[in-house]
C-alpha cells in the first residue's frame, strides 16, 4: 500500500467547528492529504498546542455521508479532552454524498472487501501513529452509523487499538470476531428504536463478542433512533422521509461514557 501526504495547518475556527471556549482555543487542525492505491484522500488531526509531550490518539470514522464538518468537530472535542485525533476519510477527497442514493453507493464500494476496508482506515491510523504528538502504544478509534461499523470490523480484524466505540452503527460483521484476534475492547450506544437495527443484530452482537472472550458493553437507550448524535440527522429525517433524529440526552450520556471508557482503556 503506497501512501503519500501533504499537510495544511489551519485553526480549528477557520474550518467552521462550533463555538471555541478558551480551552479550546488552542486546538489547531492539520488537513491531511495521502493516497491509497492511486487514489487521494483528505483526513483532518486536531490536537491541543498547549499540551506538551505524547497523548493517546483517536480515529474518527465519519458517517456514511463522508468524511465532513461534523467529524472534524469530533475530532476538535477530543482534542479539546487531550488526545490527538484523525477525522478520517474512507471514501476520497471530494467524495461528499447529499442524498442517501449517494451515500449508499459510497458506503458500498468503501466496504466491497476486509482488505479495501482496512487498507483505507489504516492508512489514516498509519498518519496519526506518525504524528509528533500521539503515543503510539495507546489508540482507539470512535465511529458514527457507516463509521460504526467499520470501527467494530477493525476490532474484529485484529487492528491494534486499545478500544473502539460504535454509535448508532451497524452491527452486522464483515468478519467475525475471533478469540485471540479481536482484542480491543469494545463499546456499542445503540437508539432502542432505531429501524436500521433489529433487536436480533443486537443479540448476535452479544453471542459474537462472548464467543470471542471480548471485553464488551452494549447500551440502548429508550426513544433514540438512528443518528442520534448528530444534530443535523433530525432535519435530514424529514427531508428524506428517513427515522432518523438527534436526541441531546442520548448523545451527551454517549460522549460521557465515552471519554470515562478512555479514562479506563488509556491509564
Amino acid at each position: 500500500m503506497k501512501v503519500t501526504l501533504k499537510r495544511m495547518v489551519m485553526s480549528a475556527a477557520l474550518l467552521g467547528a462550533a463555538a471555541l471556549t478558551p480551552a479550546q482555543a488552542a486546538i489547531k487542525g492539520e488537513v491531511v492529504k495521502y493516497s491509497v492505491d492511486g487514489q487521494e484522500f483528505t483526513g483532518y488531526i486536531a490536537h491541543d498546542t498547549s499540551i506538551s509531550g505524547k497523548r493517546p490518539g483517536v480515529v474518527v470514522v465519519h458517517e456514511w455521508w463522508g468524511h465532513d464538518a461534523y467529524a472534524r468537530k469530533r475530532a476538535d472535542l477530543l482534542a479539546a479532552r487531550g488526545y490527538t485525533a484523525i477525522a478520517l476519510d474512507m471514501y476520497g477527497t471530494g467524495k461528499q454524498a447529499d442524498h442517501p442514493k449517494t451515500a449508499g453507493a459510497f458506503m458500498k464500494e468503501a466496504i466491497a472487501s476486509s482488505d479495501r476496508m482496512r487498507a483505507r482506515f489504516q492508512a489514516a491510523y498509519i498518519e496519526l501513529l506518525q504524528h509528533a504528538t500521539v503515543n503510539p502504544d495507546k489508540t482507539a478509534a470512535i465511529g458514527y452509523c457507516f463509521g460504526g461499523k467499520v470501527v467494530l470490523d477493525m476490532a474484529r480484524l485484529g487492528v491494534d487499538l486499545d478500544g473502539v466505540v460504535s454509535f448508532h452503527g451497524n452491527l452486522t460483521p464483515i468478519e467475525k470476531a475471533k478469540r485471540g484476534v479481536t482484542k480491543a475492547k469494545v463499546r456499542v450506544f445503540n437508539g432502542a428504536d432505531d429501524k436500521f437495527v433489529k433487536p436480533e443484530s443486537i443479540s448476535s452482537l452479544r453471542a459474537e463478542m462472548a464467543r470471542a472472550g471480548v471485553d464488551y458493553k452494549i447500551v440502548n437507550y429508550p426513544g433514540a433512533v438512528h443518528s442520534f448524535t448528530s444534530p443535523s440527522s433530525t432535519e435530514r429525517g424529514k427531508k428524506f422521509k428517513l427515522p432518523l433524529a438527534y436526541n441531546a440526552k442520548a448523545d451527551g450520556d454517549s460522549w460521557r461514557q465515552t471519554m470515562n471508557f478512555f479514562d479506563e482503556i488509556f491509564k
